[in-house]
């Protein structure tokens, strides 16, 4: 053991320790960055979440390229000037794959839409963010950090295609009427349909299920109120996914 903390000794100096410290902190920053424009919008992954994963990036990233310092000395205590050899890549690709099972854990299909994938992809990016400040590329990865943020700015404020549309669950309970499924009809007719049920009861009445695409720069607050207002509507709800 002694020899071993001996090795290590003359392999990391402490100044070198103390750029590792440095390289956690900075990494534990950028990941709270990302993190904070993620929470803002209320995703599962927030700013603890990308904390942690830049954070553990970046000491992997350590690990994988200095653990081995005492494997590599030479004679008169060269680093990574010996005849033993080390594998630097070892832990760091390892980090790649791993980080996807996180990443997994907060994508989720809801009805017609799956949620998540954004999230998902920040955490991913913000290991590769860990990883480079871990490596000792703080500018890669402060810019990257910068990166990505305004990125996610910039499309939740100017949306294109898909990103442009909502899914709007609708659960309408109404008097069954040929006239109320005309009405309804009109109303939805424009909107994408990205699921549907219809459930009739013993009591007359009949529950309409919705999942519509709907543009969210449009208020459909409207059709709430419209529901609401006519006699033959029961019950009525509108959750958007």
């Amino acid at each position: 053991m002694s020899e071993l903390i001996r090795r290590m000794s003359n392999a990391v100096s402490l100044s070198m320790e103390l750029s590792f410290f440095v390289r956690v902190i900075v990494a534990c920053l950028c990941g709270g960055i990302v993190g904070i424009e993620r929470s803002k919008r209320f995703k599962g992954a927030g700013i603890r979440t990308h904390c942690l994963v830049a954070c553990a990036s970046s000491i992997f990233m350590i690990l994988s390229k200095y653990c081995f310092a005492d494997l590599t000395l030479d004679a008169v205590g060269t680093m990574f000037a010996g005849d033993r050899g080390a594998d630097p890549a070892r832990i760091a690709a390892q980090v790649v794959s791993g980080i996807g099972f996180i990443g997994a854990g907060v994508i989720f299909k809801n009805g017609g839409s799956v949620k998540g994938l954004t999230t998902a992809a920040g955490i991913w990016a913000t290991a590769a963010i860990g990883m480079s400040i871990g490596s000792g590329m703080y500018l890669l990865g402060v810019f990257s950090t910068v990166v990505i943020v305004v990125m996610q700015i910039l499309t939740h404020r100017f949306t294109v295609g898909n990103d442009s549309y909502a899914t709007l669950h609708f659960i309408v309970q109404a008097k069954e009427s040929p006239d109320f499924r005309a009405w309804l009809h009109s109303r939805i007719e424009s909107m994408p349909v990205a699921g549907s049920s219809i459930l009739r009861r013993d009591d007359g009445t009949i529950t309409y299920d919705l999942a519509l695409r709907a543009d969210k720069k449009v208020d459909y607050t409207f059709l709430m109120r419209e529901l609401e207002e006519r006699n033959d509507v029961v019950a009525c709800s509108c959750i958007e996914e």
